[in-house]
């Protein structure tokens, strides 16, 4: 069965002067126009084709990859304002909706903003700028453990820190001690669990907890010393402003770090500094 927002193989069952007609089953026909023919395609092949509606209402099939698919968070530009609603850049010639209804606030052209690509009641697609109507916090606290890890899209700071969407389902935070480096609203990349708290909300971070991250960051930690001739002016007392400068991790993950090499005797700590034997 075609499904409307996302990618589908079909197969090619006619040519016509304004593209290839393909099988779409249930749904019938469906055109891909030919600014989108390749010299691999003819009649009788399967092509890999994303389905959307055009401006005529009409199902339709594209070669080219939206900046998401029906179900997925994206950080979008705000191209255009109607009647209707607001309109984003999403990557396809036809402009992707967000309805008023689906609006927090008004949104203005010129602006961006994160929003989830849903289908409506018409199966058409839209966006949704009300996240909340999509995400909600773990409702099984055993499904997660520490450490696991996740997939997260970056929405809105807060006074904690940054709120994040979990594997596109829940909410979950990262606390503004816990980020070591630059986040920006859509950014999309793997984080960990690092405590599923008792009101089901989902504690966030970018390093892997424990000791398995830890292995990693002394290899950084010895590759820096041989850098620096040996010696680095950092120990078990420095400030955490300062490791984290260098190392972008935590005092608490250093200090494990150089706990690891020095149990393995290839180093010295001092309260400011560490040498390697």
């Amino acid at each position: 069965m075609v499904e409307i927002g996302k990618f589908n193989q079909l197969k090619i069952i006619e040519e016509l002067p304004r593209g290839y007609q393909l099988d779409g089953g249930e749904m019938g026909e469906i055109l891909l126009p030919k600014q989108y023919f390749t010299k691999e395609m003819g009649l009788g092949k399967e092509v890999n084709v994303f389905i959307y509606r055009d401006s005529e209402d009409r199902l339709v099939g594209t070669t080219l990859t939206p900046h998401a698919l029906v179900g997925d968070f994206a950080y979008l530009n705000v191209v255009d304002e109607s009647p209707v609603g607001a309109f984003l850049d999403w990557g396809l010639p036809k402009d992707l909706l967000v309805p008023f209804s689906e609006q927090p606030h008004k949104l203005e052209k010129g602006r961006k903003v994160l929003v989830r690509v849903y289908l409506d009641q018409s199966q058409r697609l839209a966006a949704s700028a009300k996240l909340d109507s999509f995400l909600h916090d773990a409702d099984d606290t055993d499904y997660y453990k520490t450490a696991d890890e996740i997939d997260i899209v970056v929405g809105a700071k807060s006074d904690l820190g940054m709120k994040v969407i979990v594997d596109g389902t829940y909410w979950g935070l990262i606390y503004h001690s816990d980020v070591f480096k630059e986040l920006g609203r859509g950014d999309k990349l793997k984080a960990y669990i690092k405590r599923v708290r008792e009101d089901k909300k989902l504690e966030v971070v970018l390093e892997k907890p424990g000791f398995a991250k830890v292995e990693g960051l002394a290899g950084v930690v010895l590759e820096k010393l041989q850098d620096a001739g040996g010696s680095i002016p950092l120990g078990d007392k420095s400030n955490p402003e300062d490791i984290k400068r260098m190392f972008q991790c935590s005092k608490n993950n250093f200090k494990q770090a150089i706990g690891t090499l020095y149990k393995q005797r290839l180093i010295k700590i001092e309260k400011e500094s560490i040498t390697l034997l």
